[in-house]
């Protein structure tokens, strides 16, 4: 998510289209749950590879669910424009749409638009996308605003300017927290070696004050901040050197603490040219108990493919060791990266229910010809110290069948799960099938009904072999 260059490619002008209701259910790819498609690629500019969605976010409050993601997916960097799905009913149908005001296809002032990002303001109503312009004036930050239930987007405002990446965005929801009704924009600046930087809002979005630095002026990628209750705002990254690292605000984003250690990565690179790295997915329970999970071969020896790995900590500065989220066996050929963590808000400690969506291969030893990509989904009901079977969602898909981009195939850098309080989970993925031609078919779908998060008896490891891994995170473009 580093900035590299890029080559700006005029985009056709095309009216945003929303299309209202439900899709149809899918037959992309064969998969043990059926998935209903609640997005597709409208545009025809030539930039881009279309029909391709990639990379969603999704945040679920009440009986509400949006997701975000990049519709139209560019080589070089972005796509022609974000797209958002929303269901209003807790899952049963979805209305699609596509952001005003930003790319070319939507009336706006960029060539590519990426890296979108879902959060749910309570106190003032209103939902936030929150995205990274591409070739247009100062690669802006934008927020954009929905107050009908993320149904209609305003456009964007502008929530930081410079050569910026890797944004991420979350709201304080706790009526009692000191700090209720505060959004946190997350991102890194890219001319500056991806120094870590962090701007706050407390009017709902629509204006956001300065930025500020960690306290030892960290730098890294794909900052996920979380809230506790008490309204300290906890931020995991990746940073440059092959580590998890956190950082916190106790003050309402006034200032920001100096940054811990959560855990070294062991990472293993996925076969086939694929694009993904160890980035970190972060939820928080109903106590403040903070999760964070990444892909990483520590539990194997020599580090020939990973495992998704879960920290918890409840301390706000301290990080207990990694553990092994029992998926495979570790002496199994499977390879699994891209983990996407939800939470039950209603739920905490030993009764906590989590989601996992994650992305696999069922034989690693694979080429960029016979790789098979597949995602799949466990889940917890007492806060992970045992797990239900998992269970296949989609695939195989073939390499093939997914845009490219200029370091790898990609369906996207980090995925996404939400937990309805007391429902199922939620996530929204890209699944392919075959290209018709040169024409992808790769949309957004979601398990139609959800997901029940369900217990299980398999339990986690906490005893990881000797994996030596040489090396330091590359970073990735748009």
């Amino acid at each position: 998510m580093s900035l590299r260059t890029r080559k700006f490619l005029t985009a056709a002008l095309l009216p945003p289209a929303v299309v209202a209701g439900l899709f149809v259910t899918a037959g992309a790819a064969s998969a043990n749950v059926a998935v209903t498609q609640v997005s597709s690629d409208p545009f025809t500019d030539a930039q881009a590879q279309h029909r391709t969605e990639v990379e969603p976010d999704t945040f679920a409050f009440g009986s509400t669910i949006v997701s975000a993601f990049q519709v139209g997916r560019v080589s070089g960097g972005g796509a022609s424009n974000v797209g958002f799905a929303t269901s209003t009913n807790g899952g049963a149908s979805w209305t699609q749409g596509f952001l005003p005001g930003t790319t070319g296809n939507s009336g706006g002032p960029c060539g590519q638009l990426s890296d979108a990002a879902v959060a749910f303001d309570a106190k003032h109503n209103v939902w936030l996308i929150s995205t990274l312009g591409v070739n247009c004036p100062n690669t802006p930050v934008f927020t954009s605003r929905s107050t009908n239930g993320g149904l209609t987007w305003s456009n964007p405002v502008t929530t930081a300017t410079g050569s910026n990446d890797k944004n991420w965005i979350v709201c304080d929801n706790t009526s009692t927290s000191p700090f209720f009704g505060n959004c946190y924009t997350e991102y890194d600046i890219t001319s500056s070696g991806d120094a870590l930087r962090m701007k706050t809002s407390s009017d709902g979005g629509l204006t956001w004050g300065p930025a500020r630095a960690t306290g030892d002026n960290a730098t890294g990628l794909g900052g996920q901040p979380i809230v506790r209750p008490n309204g300290t705002v906890l931020v995991p990254y990746l940073s440059l050197n092959d580590q998890i690292r956190s950082f916190r605000s106790v003050d309402g984003g006034a200032s920001w603490r100096s940054t811990v250690l959560v855990s070294a990565v062991s990472h293993h690179e996925a076969a086939g040219g694929l694009r993904e790295e160890a980035l970190p997915t972060a939820e928080i329970d109903a106590a403040g108990t903070a999760y964070v999970a990444w892909s990483d071969c520590r539990f194997r020896s020599g580090c020939p493919r990973n495992d998704i790995v879960l920290s918890k900590s409840t301390s706000e500065t301290t990080w207990a060791a990694p553990v092994r989220v029992p998926i495979d066996a570790t002496t199994s050929t499977v390879d699994h990266f891209v983990p996407g963590i939800g939470i039950d808000p209603s739920t905490s400690g030993t009764s906590a229910r989590i989601g996992l969506t994650y992305y696999f291969y069922p034989n690693s030893a694979c080429t960029a010809a016979t790789c098979q990509l597949t995602a799949g989904f466990i889940s917890s009901a007492n806060g992970g110290t045992s797990w239900s079977a998992a269970t296949q969602l989609a695939g195989p898909m073939s390499l093939s069948w997914i845009p490219n981009t200029s370091q790898g195939r990609m369906f996207g850098d980090y995925i996404s799960t939400s937990v309805r309080p007391g429902g199922n989970a939620f996530p929204v993925l890209p699944i392919a099938s075959a290209p018709t031609g040169s024409t992808f078919n790769l949309g957004m779908f979601a398990p139609t009904g959800g997901l029940p998060v369900t217990g299980g008896a398999v339990r986690t490891s906490a005893t990881p072999v000797e994996a030596a891994v040489g090396g330091q995170i590359a970073g990735l473009a748009f």
